[in-house]
């Protein structure tokens, strides 16, 4: 018997484990798993942001903050384990954490560079092995699943921007990682898939923003005609999260505006 569309996009009794989700795109994205059903895990560096917990809470969803340092291995490496000890069952990832740092690519300085790729690439990485773990570790449900993993990329996944060279290397690396993660776990019932944003007006961006030649120039290529908002991600994660994508995996799915098909 097939299932109901309402049904293939509900999150209803799962949980998720997000990074990132403090504002912009991380924010928008996890109050939608909220909204469909989930718990949310925020992780964060402290709790001194409360502003998407109370939100989610007031969706009469549960949230739990567990502080960690993205850019630290030691940190990061002890998320996991302590997640599973409070009992937590993990049925979603989303890597959306991430940090920016630009320099013309002669000058990039070496601490830029480590903290980048540990930030953006290592941490991803580490997150998508443990949790995979812990999903490969249970039953699938009746449909065959275990889990959904979500990373972010870009379109620096696909171009190579100008003065941020350490952080096309991590996204870049984010869609490799994202498919031979595929590669192994698709058949064992977890999806692995990314998005990649296009030009997003968040805070990430302002340098570009107000930068009026290149701000003007981005904007012009853009067929949408506009730069994107953090909300128009919130359907793209709710089915990459959901049984609605059940025979999507080791996919970048471009959220851009039309950018790419330029």
């Amino acid at each position: 018997m097939s299932s109901s569309v309402q049904q293939l996009f509900s999150l209803e009794g799962q949980t998720a484990l997000v990074t990132g989700g403090t504002r912009g795109i991380g924010q928008a994205m996890a109050i939608a798993l909220a909204e469909m059903g989930a718990d949310i895990l925020l992780v964060q560096r402290d709790e001194s942001s409360q502003i998407t917990k109370e939100a989610i809470e007031k969706l009469g969803r549960k949230a739990q903050i567990y502080t960690a340092d993205l850019a630290s291995a030691e940190s990061i490496s002890k998320l996991v384990p302590k997640v599973l000890a409070d009992g937590h069952t993990i049925h979603i990832l989303l890597n959306c954490g991430g940090i920016q740092r630009r320099h013309p690519a002669h000058q990039f300085p070496d601490s830029d560079w480590n903290e980048v790729l540990q930030v953006n690439l290592n941490t991803v990485f580490t997150l998508c092995r443990d949790v995979g773990a812990h999903m490969l570790s249970r039953e699938p449900d009746n449909f065959g699943r275990r889990g959904s993993i979500i990373n972010i990329a870009s379109l620096l996944t696909f171009q190579g921007g100008i003065t941020v060279p350490a952080y096309a290397a991590s996204k870049g690396g984010v869609g490799q990682l994202t498919k031979a993660l595929s590669n192994e776990w698709a058949g064992k019932g977890i999806c692995v898939n990314a998005i990649a944003p296009g030009y997003i007006a968040t805070e990430m961006n302002t340098a570009l923003m107000e930068d009026k030649n290149r701000a003007d120039s981005i904007l012009a290529r853009i067929p949408a005609g506009r730069w994107g908002s953090p909300d128009d991600f919130k359907g793209s994660v709710v089915f990459l999260a959901s049984r609605a994508s059940g025979y999507v995996s080791g996919e970048v799915l471009t959220v851009d505006g039309g950018w790419m098909g330029r």
